[in-house]
């Protein structure tokens, strides 16, 4: 059995991040011929319109340094070593628990707490507020029922097991009103001490959410609805959503999953700061597509038309089928992948 599947997820991230810092360490920037601005290699799809032109496989890259880039690795890196192992809302809570005993407290410390936690709220109207508290993350996935069920995943690391018990019980998972918090945990005696909730939340898939994560993933699925999300030193990833979405992550890695034939609402405006992002699309989908990256190689390997007005730019904007809301993923300092749906 793979040796790395045993690791921790923020490990696994880790060493991918290191093996792409060794990548870059030679040249940070791969170009398209010519231009010096994008990586991926165009061709005409219309001979009489030679401003029209279809994206067919990736170029040879022509490599460049950038510093910027080593400093946008040296970010997300920082942001991995201090995340706490992130739950994911697939795991059974079963298997939460077994990881969190397995590999919660790789750190030294001989304490360790893992528990989980149960609430729910009827249904809200308005925007639902969810704060994780430091070092929390959360997952949020829509469903049918009119009400809202909350999975807290506790974990704590410290000098010994009192304190790690200690700092458990003074956690708290508040869910009132139209806020969802965890609050409590606090701890400054010096010692080695670690901890983290993840919140795993179901609810109606037309729940307008409020979204902030501090040294936390956050991963939204299936809820079409206005949404205002954001990440710092964590990851943010979207599957299957829909509505007014703006998400913003600052040293993460940014994924985007659109399902479906278009998007169902106003819109997606996605961004990170430092991070990677990755934006799949289905066959046959209909949108008004901008991706792309400042300080960045470019991967596209889905086939598109685009129009091209002078120099390729870092950043690419087209019309998929007929067309329909504006859909916008990009980066600042990180690479820019494109995929098609599996």
């Amino acid at each position: 059995m793979d040796r790395q599947s045993h690791l921790p997820v923020h490990v696994t991230l880790l060493i991918r991040l290191l093996w792409l810092a060794r990548q870059l360490s030679q040249g940070t920037r791969q170009t398209l011929r010519g231009e010096g601005r994008a990586d991926t290699r165009l061709k005409p799809a219309n001979p009489a319109n030679p401003s029209t032109v279809e994206s067919v496989e990736p170029a040879q890259p022509v490599i460049s340094r950038s510093p910027v880039m080593f400093r946008y690795l040296a970010a997300v890196v920082l942001a991995v070593l201090i995340l706490p192992t992130p739950a994911r809302a697939q795991e059974s809570d079963d298997e939460w628990l077994d990881n969190c005993r397995e590999h919660w407290g790789d750190y030294g410390s001989r304490g360790r707490h893992c528990e989980i936690r149960e609430l729910g709220m009827k249904s809200i109207r308005g925007p639902l507020t969810i704060d994780p508290g430091l070092n929390g993350g959360v997952d949020i996935v829509g469903w049918d029922k009119d009400s809202v069920a909350i999975t807290a995943r506790i974990q704590v690391n410290a000098h010994t097991q009192d304190d790690a018990d200690d700092i458990a019980r003074q956690l708290k998972v508040e869910a009132s009103g139209n806020t969802i918090k965890v609050t409590g945990g606090s701890s400054s005696d010096g010692r080695r001490q670690h901890w983290g909730v993840n919140l795993v939340v179901m609810l109606p898939r037309r729940t307008d959410l409020n979204v902030a994560t501090e040294n936390g993933p956050l991963s939204v699925q299936d809820v079409a609805s206005k949404m205002d999300l954001q990440t710092q030193n964590g990851p943010l990833s979207l599957t299957g959503v829909g509505g007014d979405v703006h998400a913003s992550a600052q040293n993460g890695p940014l994924s985007i999953e659109l399902m479906g034939t278009k998007w169902e609402g106003a819109g997606l405006d996605a961004e990170t700061e430092n991070g990677p992002a990755d934006l799949t699309i289905p066959d046959n989908y209909n949108a008004r597509i901008e991706f792309g990256t400042v300080n960045g190689p470019m991967d596209v390997g889905f086939p598109m038309t685009v129009t091209i007005n002078g120099r390729v730019r870092n950043r690419i904007s087209t019309t998929l089928g007929s067309g329909g809301a504006p859909v916008r993923v990009v980066t600042t300092n990180g690479p820019m992948t494109v995929r098609k749906s599996r």
